[in-house]
């Protein structure tokens, strides 16, 4: 085959006479073929999708200028040429009903008693089928003489939505029924679904295009079977397992497992694991088995759906309401999943932390496709808490170990058991580095508690010198909280980072300045353009607010509320610049005027002081400012009270209003709220149980209010 560098330049469609067009468009639909399969079927694309497209518009382009050639096989009319419009609303001949849950081993019991009882059976005298219970879509598929002529989503049970043309996009779905006794009027059922892998490739192609990206392979699936354009479809690697079937004019076999092997006959994918099983320790036995391997599927499940094998005793049984008698979903446990702990890497945060991150096979959990899993810290992974107490009975973490996570809601999912009696011969202990893995090697050293106890965090003693710490500073810098400038998110500001030429905040506002040599625009992805939107967001951020630049700063301990706090306690940079450069050099009256603040104690003050006692630090935060036109003074309330300007602080238990209202009103009207008394402060409101503030008040002669003068004074 020769190489693509060989190939010649292929003649414009325009010039194509009609015998060449019926070979290039013969030649043209085999290499599309070929590529579809790949990519929806065998999840391997072996181009680009720049490279595609350029083929299909290419092949279109033929069929436009010769019609003629288009054909009922033609990969055009697998996709579809025009948007299918407004769905159409479809009524199933008989309806698709949903399942009754079993959340727990006795609820199966229960299941099963309920049959015998029906059926007046003796005990386990019952063939089930089992099968995994698929998260996709249902689908109800309509052939008429071996013809696919309906495809519809379940929607209310009753009346669904035609997506025929869209299903006709999906290789799993035969346009033609195979083999032998077809009944003319046959509704296969099934569940229409997205791998894993093709789920997680689609959303980096999504993210790169900066398009939507999707929660969960089960979302996906059904975004992409209810676009209007079948195109859209056709682009989304889409599978679909058969498992049921609707209004049959004739049954072709007497069981469910006979029915699931005449569909594979019939040239529909079936669920390999589905299993005959003849008795409710078998049933329970199967879905163990199965949750056990759901890490290893390369498709979401939430469970495994049993059924009475007899299609017999399925009529007999009936339906209870809106669900069958005959047929139970045995869910697995709501946000946990047991999967496969391939390995542990170490994250270096903004500031120097470790946090190792357990690299896992990917398991659906509550919904969304679970990567990587928090390990928090050297402890959690021998299987000691933060408090010195045992966890998961002192088992600790290794490396091929099958772990149980859990994700509750939108925190991060984590490691809550590990299955000691799966742990492979070859599960390697993990061993926590003693250097950074930055360039310097620096040393690890642990945290200290506020009691000056070794801590349960270790972090990277390189400060601001580690890379790693100064390319998560530039990413805080830059991110929307902080400095907000567009066009440089984390992957150009990572290029940037590694070619040298952003190695700190300032260098930032340098760019434009040094373009000449950079050349900027001659980069992939970038040009002219979008060169100049990146210089104009950066030159419309050399205004800043106070309390933006000093959350930008990346002060440990110092987050967005910590840093408002700040500006309002200082109200201009300069005058928060020098408390800090005192701070740092140990000034008592400095640490107190900045321990008297509102929601500021030992904790910030030291952190502070850290920052600003580091001659590097210094000099970043000094080449950043002389970049900027202004540092905007923080916004004081507007106000003509007797409290504008003034420094509050609140004791004791307020009886008319809670502490935080208290505190709003102060700074509603112009006042400072602050946490601790000094000299500085101007009134101290003081309710029943005051203590310690109220003797510094008498202390330095602070005038002391009640609550009621404290309204009277606010009042008037």
């Amino acid at each position: 085959m020769a190489k693509a560098a060989k190939k010649k330049p292929l003649p414009d469609v325009a010039d194509l006479n009609k015998a060449q067009a019926k070979v290039e468009h013969r030649r043209l639909a085999l290499e599309l073929e070929a590529h579809d399969k790949r990519y929806y079927q065998d999840d391997a694309p072996s181009i680009a999708d720049a490279e595609y497209d350029a083929l299909r518009q290419r092949f279109n382009a033929i069929e436009k200028r010769f019609p003629d050639l288009v054909t009922s096989d033609s990969p055009s009319q697998k996709v579809g040429s025009a948007p299918s419009g407004r769905f159409r609303k479809v009524r199933h001949a008989l309806p698709m009903l949903s399942l009754d849950n079993a959340l727990a081993e006795q609820d199966v019991i229960d299941f099963a008693g309920r049959i015998e009882r029906f059926l007046k059976l003796p005990d386990n005298n019952i063939d089930f089928s089992a099968e995994p219970k698929i998260d996709g879509l249902s689908m109800s598929l309509r052939y008429e003489g071996g013809e696919l002529v309906t495809a519809a989503t379940r929607g209310d049970g009753a009346e669904g939505e035609d997506v025929t043309a869209n299903i006709r996009t999906l290789e799993d779905v035969p346009q033609k029924l195979k083999g032998r006794k077809i009944p003319d009027i046959c509704e296969v059922r099934g569940e229409v679904y997205m791998t894993k892998k093709a789920f997680l490739a689609l959303n980096e192609r999504q993210k790169a295009a900066g398009d939507t990206v999707f929660a969960n392979p089960r979302n996906s699936a059904a975004g992409s079977l209810r676009q209007k354009d079948p195109s859209i479809t056709a682009s989304r690697p889409l599978g679909f397992f058969a498992y049921a079937w609707g209004e049959m004019s004739a049954l072709p076999e007497q069981t469910q497992t006979g029915m699931i092997h005449w569909f594979e006959r019939c040239g529909f994918k079936t669920n390999p694991l589905t299993k005959l099983c003849h008795s409710v320790e078998e049933l329970l036995a199967f879905h163990r088995r199965i949750e056990e391997q759901r890490a290893e599927l390369d498709y979401d499940i939430d469970g495994v759906v049993y059924k009475v094998d007899r299609i017999g005793w399925q009529e007999r049984l009936g339906f209870v309401s809106r669900t069958p008698r005959w047929a139970i979903a045995h869910k697995f446990p709501a946000e946990r999943a047991m999967t496969v702990l391939r390995d542990i890497e170490i994250q270096v945060g903004r500031t120097g932390s470790f946090t190792p991150v357990g690299k896992l096979e990917p398991v659906g959990v509550g919904g969304v496709i679970v990567q990587n899993v928090t390990l928090h810290n050297e402890d959690y992974i021998k299987g000691v808490g933060n408090k010195d107490e045992v966890l998961r009975e002192g088992r600790d973490i290794r490396i091929g170990d099958t772990v149980v996570i859990q994700r509750a809601g939108d925190v991060i999912p984590q490691v809550v058991d590990v299955m000691i009696d799966k742990r492979p011969k070859g599960a390697r202990e993990f061993h926590f580095p003693k250097k950074c893995p930055c360039p310097l090697h620096t040393d690890v050293v642990r945290e200290e508690t506020a009691t000056g106890e070794e801590g349960s965090r270790a972090r990277c003693s390189g400060e601001f010198a580690c890379p790693y710490q100064k390319i998560e500073h530039l990413k805080l810098f830059v991110s929307r909280r902080a400095f907000d400038i567009d066009g440089l998110g984390e992957k150009q500001l990572q290029y940037f980072f590694d070619e040298g030429w952003v190695q700190e905040p300032a260098d930032i506002f340098t760019l434009a300045k040094r373009n000449n040599r950079l050349k900027l625009e001659e980069i992939e992805g970038y040009g002219e353009t979008s060169v100049r939107n990146l210089f104009a967001a950066i030159e419309s951020r050399r205004r800043i607010s106070l309390e933006r630049f000093i959350y930008a700063l990346g002060m440990r301990h110092v987050g967005e509320t910590t840093a408002l706090a700040l500006a309002r306690g200082y109200g201009s940079w300069q005058a928060f610049h020098e408390a800090g450069l005192k701070v740092a050099k140990g000034d008592e009256e400095a640490i107190a005027d900045m321990d008297a603040l509102d929601q500021i104690g030992d904790t910030v003050i030291k952190a502070v002081a850290a920052y600003f006692g580091e001659s590097h630090n210094r000099g970043v935060v000094e080449r950043l400012v002389k970049e900027l036109e202004e540092i905007l003074d923080a916004e004081r309330p507007k106000s003509s009270s007797a409290i504008a300007g003034k420094t509050v602080v609140f004791t004791g238990s307020l009886e008319k209003m809670t502490r935080d209202e208290a505190k709003a009103m102060a700074e509603r009207l112009g006042a400072k709220a602050a946490g601790s008394v000094s000299k500085k402060t101007d009134y101290v409101v003081a309710g029943p149980g005051a203590g310690s503030k109220l003797a510094e008040a008498q202390k330095h002669g602070v005038t002391v209010l009640t609550e009621d003068e404290w309204l009277k004074l606010v009042a008037g």
